[in-house]
């Protein structure tokens, strides 16, 4: 067995040589930084974050990119203005650089993006409001308890020949989530504008969500648009009010009223429709019971 494992040993050390001195082809993800930028300088556009590179060589010769993680092609920024407010590399520059870093000898096949260019400004950038595009549905037994909101109120917007006067907000990329039964945070992009840049161009956004909780409240009825010789007797005197309120508004005694208007009686119907108040738009599902209440209307002398 010894004996058997060690011929295996030495046929791999053998393979692995010949591996090594063949021609492969490999794909690589190689990180891309711009180094040297100028304090007063805003690049429009982005930058691309990876080479996408397709190479051809001996096996030895990219060994060293085969395992871990790969060092990052730094373009440094003044060496690529080729004209005045623009940061460019061509193809045949990004191939170089490539042949550079993966040492003589290696065939770039291929490479994404093959070329950039990209405008820059020095002029300042301007403050534009920030406006949430969000499709929010909280579950049947929670709330949406305050204004969605996002950790910036405004960005900073960057133009070749500034900003246009026209341009009022910048908005978020749609936020569609139904069902929440929590607060939730979630980090949405920014829509791209052509020929300006956006900084940051992601937020944060903040959606409040609140649990409802079940309250009752015992209300008596009035009875409102009574004539001056007519009294209204209701059977019985009160209703039950049934309601959701948000956990943090549990406490609150907001005031409820319930009415019998005189004025909607059917004289032939035997019951008479009850009524509540206007209520705040955070109290759910509100119902009354019993809806509608027995009567007895009085009718009174007056004395002249």
């Amino acid at each position: 067995m010894l004996l058997y494992l060690l011929f295996v040993c030495v046929a791999f050390v053998f393979w692995l040589l010949l591996s090594l001195d063949s021609q492969v082809q490999k794909d690589f993800e190689i990180p891309v930084e711009v180094t040297d930028v100028p304090t007063n300088v805003t690049v429009i556009g982005r930058v691309p974050e990876k080479f996408y590179v397709t190479v051809k060589a001996k096996g030895s010769q990219l060994l060293n990119f085969m395992w871990g993680k790969n060092p990052t092609v730094k373009l440094k920024f003044n060496n690529n203005v080729s004209e005045p407010g623009v940061f460019s590399l061509s193809r045949l520059k990004i191939e170089g650089k490539l042949r550079d870093y993966f040492g003589q000898g290696v065939q770039i096949v291929s490479v994404k993006p093959d070329s950039i260019r990209l405008p820059f400004t020095t002029l300042p950038g301007e403050a534009v409001a920030l406006k949430i595009d969000a499709d929010v549905q909280p579950d049947l037994q929670c709330i949406i308890s305050g204004a969605i909101r996002a950790n910036v109120d405004s960005v900073k917007v960057y133009g070749v020949n500034g900003v246009p006067r026209s341009l009022k907000y910048v908005e978020t990329e749609p936020i569609n989530l139904f069902g929440l039964k929590d607060s939730t945070n979630v980090e949405v992009n920014i829509k791209p504008i052509e020929g300006l840049r956006v900084i940051p161009d992601k937020v944060t956004v903040t959606i409040p969500i609140e649990p409802l909780i079940a309250k009752r409240k015992n209300v008596p009825i009035e009875v409102i648009g009574l004539p001056e010789n007519v009294g209204l007797l209701t059977f019985p005197s009160s209703v039950e009010v049934s309601y959701l309120v948000p956990m943090s508004r549990y406490s609150e005694d907001y005031p409820i009223k319930s009415f019998v208007d005189y004025n909607s009686i059917d004289s032939v119907a035997p019951r008479a429709p009850v009524t509540v108040s206007s209520l705040p738009e955070y109290y759910k599902n509100v119902s009354v019971s019993p809806d509608s209440i027995e009567y007895i209307i009085e009718r009174r002398n007056i004395a002249k």
